[in-house]
């Protein structure tokens, strides 16, 4: 990564940070170290209410979802999201985006579902998608009985979990158990194969860069043999008919860069709605490290933007 590139008020953000740990040399250590640097639980936003479902998973064990519900509920049905944490395949956790989904609830009166997926490298591909869908088939079928139009119901995620929005969508459509109105995919992880120029230019240990993002993508695919499906890695789909309007965004110093431009080409192709944004001198998460940055504002009122038009359409 050229640092000469770097949006200078993204620079403090970047020189505060430390080499990060190997993720899949250490998973524990990783994800208690993404925890501490992006926070944890924190208080409920005093007009959202947070409530934990487990519900029996695709391997029959437990699969942990969070709800955030407007305390002051309205007579018609509100808009869903259903949220994807991010982390690589490897890290992340419902809590740390508690702040987040809340702030979703408190402003725009949806109610917000989040999964815990398992994680790589214990459980490679196709456990983290399989649980996401499994979690969105739970809220769309009992969107009823939470206040929810099953009719308004969308997905969104950052990094791994914006990968994993467009591979839950993509399961969604061919599966047809539950609609998705919308696919919010941020920053997203979708392509394994490390081909683009982004995908092999970004070096810095301090950030995801194109190292960190083969190791990661490694312990995902670990035990898949032969051609790796779409579900898996949505850039390799060759059918992006029928899905839903899509927002996408991303710095252009971010690894995943330029399969998220290629991807927002080919669903325009196929004939999806799609709202692209790329952000000049940005590395990746730049909005989450560095919020008050101009640049970050501007990516969070975009997506904000976005979130309000599919939310009330």
């Amino acid at each position: 990564m050229d640092l000469s590139r770097v949006d200078p008020e993204l620079m403090p953000a970047l020189e505060a940070l430390q080499p990060r740990t190997d993720p899949v040399a250490d998973p524990e250590a990783a994800r208690a170290e993404l925890l501490a640097k992006l926070g944890s639980g924190g208080p409920e936003h005093p007009a959202v209410e947070r409530r934990d479902e487990t519900i029996t998973g695709p391997d029959g064990k437990g699969l942990r979802l969070r709800l955030y519900l407007p305390r002051e509920r309205q007579a018609a049905p509100a808009p869903g999201l259903y949220w994807i944490h991010g982390g690589g395949f490897v890290m992340g956790a419902i809590e740390m985006d508690d702040r987040l989904c809340d702030s979703f609830v408190a402003r725009f009166g949806c109610v917000v579902c989040s999964v815990g997926y398992r994680l790589a490298p214990e459980h490679p591909y196709p456990a983290g998608v399989e649980d996401c869908h499994a979690g969105l088939v739970w809220f769309s079928e009992r969107s009823g009985r939470l206040g929810v139009d099953a009719g308004r119901i969308g997905i969104g995620g950052l990094s791994a979990g914006g990968g994993l929005t467009a591979a839950t969508t993509l399961l969604a459509r061919d599966r047809g158990q539950a609609p998705v109105a919308f696919s919010l995919a941020l920053c997203a992880q979708i392509d394994d194969r490390h081909v683009t120029r982004s995908s092999q230019s970004v070096h810095d240990l301090r950030v995801w860069n194109t190292e960190t993002s083969k190791t990661a993508w490694g312990a995902y695919l670990r035990d898949v043999g032969g051609d790796v499906p779409p579900y898996a890695a949505p850039a390799r789909a060759t059918d992006l008919e029928g899905l839903p309007p899509t927002f996408l965004l991303v710095g252009d110093l971010d690894p995943f860069c330029d399969e998220n431009v290629e991807y927002a080409r080919r669903l325009i192709e196929a004939g999806v709605p799609t709202e692209l944004h790329v952000y000049p001198g940005a590395y990746h998460g730049f909005e989450v490290l560095a919020p008050e940055a101009r640049v970050s504002r501007a990516a969070l009122a975009a997506r904000d933007g976005a979130l309000e038009r599919f939310l009330t359409r």
